[in-house]
């Protein structure tokens, strides 16, 4: 057994189907009166729902949250919450939508209750990004972790197929790279595996029956378990060059991480054996597939993106990608700084032409 050092995150957590109906409960356990409701404007119909709930206790519904989070829209929201007199953001959506939560949080401190219609895990996060002059910044404070999150698989049904299996992929990516974090203890280990397990369950399942509550309630116990790694342990590679592709060149995020993940995991593979075999179990890999061509498979079988070209990714702008990515490099189990400059570039022509690693 490796020394360790653990650290929970102070978060509580409402799962299951209808759990949505103890929102004015959990709003009533933070103290709250007056709730700014945050969405995308494709999802301003869920807000409004979620505000006539509240009744008098919502403030409004700021109905702007765009991907990764542009500083402008960062202030707008910020200056919304204030003029409104809120106490309380609740985010309802995904990634976008928590992210501009924790953008106010940042600030204001104000506390966020999380409501997740996707899979993407950072509703357990004190992780924030804020996209500023192209570049995606990020840091870690523990005022913008969401204090309540309340699961209702209920609220995924709609998410569409495509959608659900990219964002599906963005959270196996977390609990991936967490079974080779510097700072990774057991019990991050399996919650990962079991993670990744759930989700690789999952997500054909949703495919072949868009409406299976039982494939919804999997998909998010599995971003659950993805998200907390996330919130608990470092990332490394992947996620530097996922937040330097969508960041600066303002591409999606979870089909990012779809398109990215098996590249990087064959990148990483030589240096983390054990994770490598984690991984491989929890997706059922049969022998001699590898993690990263499981995880490519997992990607491919089910319609969703292996390609950065797919994604109007354009190769001139690979080799600034690649510039970006060792510069300032994220900690990674394999060497990634200016001397691996090559090798960086040569995983991001295979993710942007789509090629299965071995």
């Amino acid at each position: 057994m490796k020394d360790f050092v653990y650290n929970g995150q102070p978060s509580r957590v409402v799962f299951g189907a209808g759990s949505l109906g103890h929102l004015e409960r959990e709003i009533e356990l933070l103290g709250a009166r007056r709730a700014l409701v945050l969405c995308t404007p494709e999802q301003q119909g869920q807000a409004q729902l979620v505000a006539a709930r509240l009744g008098g206790r919502a403030a409004g519904v700021f109905a702007r949250a765009a991907m990764h989070v542009p500083i402008e829209t960062a202030r707008e929201a910020r200056d919304e919450a204030r003029r409104l007199g809120a106490d309380c953001a609740i985010a309802i959506g995904g990634g976008s939508t928590t992210g501009l939560g924790k953008a106010i949080a940042l600030e204001s401190g104000l506390p966020i209750l999380a409501i997740p219609t996707t899979y993407a895990g950072s509703e357990m996060t004190p992780i924030y990004g804020i996209t500023e002059g192209g570049l995606k910044k990020t840091g870690k404070d523990a005022r913008v972790l969401p204090r309540t999150v309340i699961y209702d698989p209920e609220l995924t049904l709609t998410l569409p197929v495509a959608m659900s299996i990219t964002s599906g992929m963005n959270a196996i990516a977390h609990a991936a790279e967490g079974l080779y974090a510097r700072d990774g203890n057991p019990v991050m280990s399996l919650m990962a595996e079991e993670g990744i397990r759930a989700l690789a369950r999952a997500l054909p399942a949703i495919r072949q029956r868009s409406d299976d509550i039982d494939a919804r309630a999997d998909a998010l116990y599995g971003a659950w378990l993805c998200g907390t790694v996330l919130g608990s342990v470092g990332m490394a590679l992947h996620h530097k060059l996922c937040h330097t592709l969508g960041g600066s060149f303002n591409l999606p995020h979870a089909e990012v991480h779809t398109v990215v993940l098996p590249q990087a995991i064959a990148f990483n593979a030589p240096a983390v054996p054990e994770a490598m075999s984690r991984i491989e179990r929890a997706l059922g890999s049969a022998a001699p597939r590898s993690a990263a061509a499981s995880l490519f498979d997992l990607a491919r079988d089910n319609g969703a993106p292996v390609a950065l070209r797919d994604l109007g990714m354009k190769e001139a702008d690979l080799d600034r990608a690649a510039d970006l990515a060792v510069n300032n490099p994220y900690w990674n189990p394999r060497e990634t700084g200016p001397a691996q400059r090559g090798a960086i570039r040569r995983l991001l022509q295979n993710a942007f032409e789509g090629i299965r690693p071995e």
